[in-house]
């Protein structure tokens, strides 16, 4: 498996949702999840995101923007509309018993036919700690623009969705998975050579073989000298090429992969320290405590006491 899709395998899109928005400037939309993820694509009309700390972000008909959580945000006409009198609106999917739709029987907010604004809003829970390396690698929030045939294939595909109750949300929800995974993707393209390490490396051609047999099979006794071999160059030249596009050594990134495996691993109360040091490649509980403790600052055993405290 690829970083990225290791990353991406514990985030899922829930409660995914089309709101056909027309609205009566002036508009607010405050998004209050306090989601790691939460995607915005905007299928007609526009706005403006209003992130923590003053952040503005225009977003205009083609546009998808990821804000990164977990702080509440807006979505406004005009960012300098919201301090005065203005309409307010919520989208809260992961709140108990509320709905992530539009709270008139209809659909719709407001009453301006000229103003119509579309949308589709994900919000995406998460599960373990693997997301964390993408989170860091990523701004507060990121847009790509799309081409309009693209969003009116997404508000086709809604639409449908939103006319055949019988797994409509799942079908939502999977297609909002798609839609990070594609955001994503086209996103880190975008950086070049920006992009991290993690993401430009699969395509490397030394050392996309080495992190295919890492990911493949974190546990075992790796060596430089196997890797290369499995790259199938030198010691010296896989080395060397392998710290120049992942930005660290092939040993310390195979640790970082087996301690982020670890903290996965430790929220399982079912297995013990030793069960999880064999798992990740250590032969004994102390070894792994010791390089657990180097790399988190923190040993195995306090590390899930923080996990069952919902730190």
């Amino acid at each position: 498996m690829d970083p990225l899709s290791t990353l991406l395998g514990g985030i899922r899109a829930e409660g995914a949702v089309l709101t056909n928005a027309v609205l009566e400037a002036p508009w607010s939309i405050r998004f209050a999840d306090c989601a790691p993820l939460t995607m915005v694509t905007v299928l007609r009309g526009g706005g403006t995101l209003l992130l923590p700390g003053g952040a503005e972000h225009r977003l205009t008909r083609g546009d998808t923007a990821i804000v990164r959580g977990p702080e509440p945000f807006l979505f406004a006409d005009r960012a300098d509309t919201v301090g005065r009198p203005h309409e307010e609106f919520e989208i809260a999917c992961f709140a108990p018993d509320m709905k992530c739709d539009a709270p008139l029987d209809d659909g719709r907010w407001g009453n301006d036919p000229a103003g119509e604004t579309a949308l589709i809003v994900g919000a995406y829970r998460t599960s373990g700690r693997r997301h964390e390396r993408l989170l860091r690698a990523i701004p507060p929030v990121l847009s790509i623009t799309d081409d309009p045939e693209v969003c009116a294939w997404m508000e086709t595909i809604a639409a449908d969705a939103s006319r055949q109750p019988a797994g409509a949300q799942a079908m939502m929800d999977r297609l909002l998975d798609w839609a990070l995974v594609c955001t994503l993707r086209t996103w880190f393209e975008q950086q070049d050579a920006d992009a991290p390490g993690w993401y430009r490396g699969p395509a490397d051609p030394v050392v996309g073989p080495a992190l295919e047999a890492m990911h493949g099979k974190p546990s075992a006794g790796w060596t430089v000298a196997s890797l290369a071999s499995a790259a199938g160059v030198s010691r010296a030249l896989f080395a060397r090429r392998f710290t120049e596009v992942m930005g660290q050594s092939p040993l310390a990134y195979l640790t970082e992969c087996r301690m982020d495996d670890a903290a996965e691993l430790l929220a399982d109360r079912s297995l013990t320290v030793a069960q999880v040091a064999k798992a990740v490649g250590y032969a004994d509980a102390f070894g792994f405590s010791a390089a657990f403790k180097r790399h988190r600052g923190i040993r195995p055993s306090d590390f899930r006491a923080t996990v069952d405290l919902g730190a």
